[in-house]
């Protein structure tokens, strides 16, 4: 999203009418300013949050680190659809995923997003055609803002996350993300970051079963005054495992997991572009670079 203390997340008909609703509401707020208050933009951020993933992943495993819920709907749905034709379990793979989610930031509050992921998928037979694999619509808002007192800012996520085509073995990803950002000075230029993340999948058969992924994690920032700005996060995941026709698919862990982002700001905290490298165990490592390089129809 554009606001710096956030690192995270064919459009649905649900996100259109999202979109409608913001652009209209946007504008009444406008209306009804005072002639004498600074004049608030007609309509909010409009962009596409285009994201493109590069992961490598160990063998037996599906838990795949921070937000990556369509990436997870790739591999999940791969080891649903496959599983019973891979004697030895889940094979080490590679996958590359771009998310285009068009993103409205109603306020620097609240952000609404939904868009569609396609991946292609390497497990060592070479690299599958590139296809539509999943469709996501979420929200992030700030349930309480610090605006330079004691009580840190709060931010939750929550997106939804299903892999098509609608078949059987097809998935349903629920994550969240609760995140506590406590600014250390006026400007927030710098600060101490603590959250969770859960998230649980459904998957559209009565033999297969994914269970939860959590995230527990701390971390900080620093924006420099030429606006780049470097986050890290270090935490501990643990993935309860996956299971198939009563064997077991992936197993379950607990191990570190890294996180470091660097992106670029703009002088009102809008992202312009961004790079995030993640390092988590599972326990052999797995390795996922990311670049962010929003599209915008409308900055303010």
């Amino acid at each position: 999203m554009s606001h710096p203390r956030r690192s995270y997340r064919p459009a649905s008909p649900v996100v259109i009418g999202l979109l409608g609703l913001t652009i209209s509401a946007g504008t009444a707020f406008a209306a009804d300013d005072d002639e004498d208050k600074p004049t608030k933009p007609a309509i909010p951020n409009i962009y596409l949050d285009l994201r493109t993933i590069y992961a490598t992943i160990p063998a037996g495993t599906l838990g795949l680190g921070f937000g990556n819920t369509s990436l997870s709907a790739a591999f999940e749905a791969l080891a649903a659809q496959r599983g019973t034709t891979l004697p030895n379990g889940l094979p080490a793979a590679k996958s590359i995923v771009v998310d285009l989610p068009l993103t409205v930031d109603v306020s620097d509050r609240v952000s609404l997003y939904g868009g569609v992921s396609g991946s292609t998928i390497d497990i060592g037979g070479g690299w599958s055609s590139f296809d539509i694999t999943s469709w996501n619509i979420g929200v992030q808002a700030d349930l309480y803002q610090q605006n330079g007192g004691k009580i840190p800012t709060i931010t939750l996520q929550s997106t939804l996350t299903q892999s098509v085509p609608n078949e059987q073995g097809m998935t349903t990803s629920f994550n969240n993300i609760l995140e506590f950002d406590y600014a250390l000075d006026e400007d927030e230029t710098r600060g101490w970051l603590a959250g969770v993340q859960y998230t649980h999948t459904d998957i559209a058969s009565q033999l297969a079963r994914i269970k939860p992924n959590t995230i527990l994690y701390a971390g900080g920032y620093y924006q420099w005054p030429s606006n780049w700005k470097f986050t890290g996060r270090l935490g501990v995941q643990s993935f309860g495992g996956a299971q198939l026709g009563g064997r077991t698919l992936a197993e379950s862990f607990t191990q570190p997991i890294l996180r470091l982002d660097l992106d670029r700001m703009d002088d009102n905290d809008n992202r312009l572009f961004g790079i995030t490298a993640l390092i988590a165990w599972m326990p052999k490592p797995s390795y996922q670079l990311t670049l962010r390089t929003p599209l915008y129809a409308v900055r303010n």
